[in-house]
């Protein structure tokens, strides 16, 4: 590590963000498998590229195919799964872009190490808050029946915990709106974030 430094480059993320009309930002949304995380960041992504933000998505199953493939699901491994996918998103949010992430993210700590890896000012937590009841009925992948079956070790709500954000900059109650409902607060919340100024 000695022997690296890093490069200097003309472009920087203000540049980018003044090219493309808009502020990076990383929306990251957490809560149980089958809460709707993906689902809602599907919606999101699609009503702000109509606005022609420039947006990625990084889901939990898709990085899991590639840059996370040699990864399995202990605890230091799912932390090394997150750390490795901040940075990535560190990467987009420097390129100008609007990152949307969908994990389960289930301990603070972790939160935590993801809000400073890419800096607070560009993170904004959404917890879907849907109840395990909910997830495990919904069983959309079939995950909590093989979790129960002892197929699955560590499953986040069968033996594994979810320490429920306190603080989340977005909560949502997917059993007590629609999924339009939702998208609307979400969008309600960020979309003067993607607004502000790109210079002071």
């Amino acid at each position: 590590m000695n022997n690296i430094i890093p490069q200097d480059f003309h472009i920087d993320c203000s540049l980018r963000s003044e090219l493309k009309g808009h502020k990076p930002l990383l929306l990251w949304f957490i809560g149980l498998s089958g809460s709707g995380k993906s689902t809602l960041a599907n919606l999101i992504e699609k009503s702000l590229f109509e606005r022609n933000i420039h947006t990625y998505t990084l889901d939990g199953d898709n990085i899991r195919c590639g840059l996370s493939s040699n990864l399995g699901f202990s605890e230091n491994e799912r932390t090394e799964n997150l750390r490795r996918t901040a940075e990535v998103a560190k990467l987009f949010l420097d390129a100008g872009t609007v990152v949307l992430a969908s994990f389960i993210t289930p301990k603070k700590s972790d939160r935590s190490l993801i809000k400073n890896i890419v800096g607070k000012e560009s993170y904004v937590e959404i917890y879907i808050n849907t109840s395990f009841k909910e997830c495990e009925k919904r069983d959309i992948k079939g995950l909590y029946k093989k979790a129960r079956e002892g197929k699955i070790e560590n499953f986040t709500g069968v033996d594994s915990p979810f320490e429920a954000p306190e603080n989340a900059d977005i909560e949502i109650k997917t059993e007590q709106q629609t999924i339009e409902e939702s998208a609307k607060q979400i969008l309600k919340n960020i979309l003067p974030k993607l607004k502000a100024e790109v210079h002071e």
